[in-house]
This record gives structure tokens, C-alpha cells and sequence, in this order.
């Protein structure tokens, strides 16, 4: 009896913090299908008197989101895969390391995830134009060849120190190279790594807003949340409008991480623990 009131309580538990969560995005898409020109209600809405679901073709219309959705994919598509190989080779690199080198890099990653991002604007911009990449996708999708955020690389190297130094041992008794341990043995133990690397990086590339404005200048090249933007500038007191291109903003993340989620409850995740197991 007690065992199950438990799980019923963890269940309720569960079901609550997800509410909180989902309902935000619910509503969203509630105030998208009012109608065109309507403020925001002042009550909770759960559903529109008159849903419009022309509002999301209209948006199209306005501006070429299309085109600026494409852009996005494109950059996300090379950014994030080139992420997921340089931060888990640099993190796998990290633990690799003797000791001290370890702590001595380990803390100048530290000190480079606390520097304001803003700061390395204009050093970018010259490295950008260096490579000849302004005012291409390329110079969006360039950061992904350095791990793109320090805390990419910490999340692997942790992942990789949790793994017994006598596998590694085995392994390289075993005539296994680097690229062998990292390819047989770190990559399918950091799946649950891998999938948060890739949701992190993924929001990190499809939501960016400053790159596209700091290193695009052709317009066809704007990528979505330019577009978002753009919408925002045209008519800002078009309340539905507006959130209908914030839902189709945040939509493919939402399916992201649906389909990702899985990958975190592995049996050390907290998920599990709630359980009792």
C-alpha cells in the first residue's frame, strides 16, 4: 500500500511540474489562432472563441519565413553534427590529460564560460573576415568547429572521467588508438551526453539572433529568428501574428527535445531515482 501511494505521489509529482511547463506553450498556440488586431486576454483562454488558423499562412506572407526557415536548417544541420564531434573529442582529449594539465584546463574553461559573449564579438568579426566568411552561412556555422560553448566540452570531459581509467587501460592493451577508445567505448557510454549537447546546441543555433545580425548583410540569408523580428517590426500590436511566429519558432524544439527526452532517463538520471530504483 505504501509502495503504490509512493508511485501515485511521484506520478502526481510528475504530472504537476510537466503542467507547468506545458501549459505556457498551450496557451501560445491559444493566443496564435485569435483573431488578427485582438490584444491579449486579460483571462485565462483555453481556447479562442474563433479559431484562425489562417493567421500561420499569413505570417508566410508577411515576410519570407520560408526562406529564413531554410536558413536556419541549414545552419543548425552542419553547426550542431560539427559540435557533437569537436566538444566530445576535445572533452575525451580533457580527460586524457595527466592531472595538473587537467586542473589547469579545466579551469581556464571555466574562466572562458564566465567571459561575457559579447566581448568576443568584434574578434570574431576580424577572424570571420580573415577566413573570408562574412556574409555567409558559413560564418554562423564556424563556432561549431571550436565546440562551440566551453560547457560542451565540460559536459563531455565529466561524462568521460566517470568512465573507469582501467577500461581506458584495457582498451590501449588491447592496441586500441584514440580514435578507437573515443569511437568503441566513449561514445556509446555518453549517449545521455550527447543527447543534452545536442538539444543545448541546437537551441544555441536556431535561436541565435545576434550572429545573423553582426555577419549577414544580404537579407536573403537572414535566418528565423530574423524573421521573427521583422514580423515584430512591421506590426507590433498584432498580438496573434506575433505569437504565431513565436510558436513556429519554438515548435521544432519542443519536438527536439520530445524526441530526445528518453536519453535522459537513463538508470543514473533522477528519473530513476524518484522511482525508488
Amino acid at each position: 500500500m505504501m509502495a503504490s501511494l509512493k508511485r501515485a505521489l511521484h506520478r502526481l509529482t510528475g504530472f504537476v511540474v510537466a503542467a507547468m511547463f506545458v501549459l505556457p506553450l498551450y496557451w501560445a498556440v491559444v493566443a496564435s489562432l485569435r483573431q488578427p488586431g485582438l490584444p491579449p486576454s486579460p483571462a485565462i483562454e483555453w481556447w479562442p472563441v474563433a479559431a484562425r488558423w489562417r493567421n500561420y499562412a499569413e505570417i508566410f506572407e508577411m515576410v519570407p519565413l520560408a526562406l529564413y526557415i531554410r536558413n536556419s536548417l541549414v545552419v543548425v544541420l552542419f553547426a550542431v553534427p560539427l559540435t557533437l564531434f569537436t566538444a566530445s573529442w576535445a572533452g575525451f582529449a580533457l580527460s586524457q590529460l595527466p592531472r595538473p594539465a587537467q586542473r589547469r584546463w579545466l579551469m581556464a574553461s571555466v574562466v572562458v564560460l564566465l567571459v561575457p559573449s559579447m566581448s568576443a564579438w568584434m574578434f570574431r568579426y576580424r577572424i570571420l573576415d580573415w577566413l573570408g566568411l562574412l556574409d555567409t552561412l558559413g560564418a554562423l556555422i564556424a563556432p561549431a568547429a571550436g565546440a562551440s560553448s566551453p560547457l560542451f566540452v565540460l559536459l563531455y570531459y565529466w561524462t568521460c572521467r566517470r568512465i573507469p581509467d582501467e577500461v581506458y587501460e584495457s582498451a590501449r592493451l588491447d592496441g586500441a588508438n584514440a580514435w578507437t577508445i573515443w569511437r568503441q567505448i566513449v561514445s556509446p557510454l555518453a549517449w545521455p551526453t550527447t543527447a543534452g549537447v545536442l538539444v543545448l546546441a541546437f537551441l544555441l543555433y536556431w535561436s541565435d539572433f545576434t550572429s545573423p545580425v553582426l555577419y549577414i548583410y544580404r537579407p536573403d540569408l537572414y535566418t528565423l529568428p530574423v524573421g521573427v523580428q521583422l514580423l515584430n517590426q512591421m506590426d507590433r500590436t498584432n498580438f496573434p501574428l506575433l505569437m504565431a511566429g513565436s510558436v513556429v519558432m519554438m515548435l521544432p524544439a519542443v519536438v527536439l527535445f520530445a524526441l530526445t527526452q528518453r536519453f535522459f532517463l537513463h538508470e543514473l538520471s533522477i528519473g530513476r531515482l524518484l522511482e525508488g530504483e
